[in-house]
């Protein structure tokens, strides 16, 4: 009886170790299959941070080259006279009146129609009828 019971009990564990295994070769799958989904979406991440650096690196040349604009000679004149009406030694301002002011003074001009004779063919058709 003690031979029964102890094949049974050999035979209960062997299938409860049989269980186990499957048990935690299941479980690790499971752990391989999140970790491998979290790597893809780590990679998705980093191109789109990739993405973005790229963009903020055009964004910055393109800022960069309006700074060395803005700092340039030629701009800080051009605000100088545009915003600030001043000018260089020897040159003279000339401010004009606003366009519905200089529309009211300017003299107006007469449009001419552009006159062509009739065609021949036109003439002797009012020539006979």
């Amino acid at each position: 009886m003690k031979s029964k019971f102890g094949e049974k009990i050999k035979i209960k564990l062997k299938l409860y170790g049989n269980l186990l295994i499957i048990l935690a070769v299941v479980l690790f799958v499971i752990s391989l299959a999140r970790n491998i989904f979290k790597i893809f979406e780590a990679k998705k991440r980093v191109e789109e941070i990739r993405q973005r650096v790229e963009k903020l690196k055009s964004e910055n040349a393109l800022l960069g080259k309006k700074l060395d604009e803005v700092k340039s000679q030629e701009y800080i004149e051009k605000q100088l006279r545009d915003k600030l009406g001043l000018a260089k030694e020897g040159e003279t301002v000339v401010v004009l009146p606003d366009e519905e002011i200089l529309r009211q003074i300017a003299p107006q001009t007469i449009e001419e129609e552009d006159y062509l004779p009739d065609p021949t063919w036109k003439k002797w058709l009012k020539l006979f009828i």
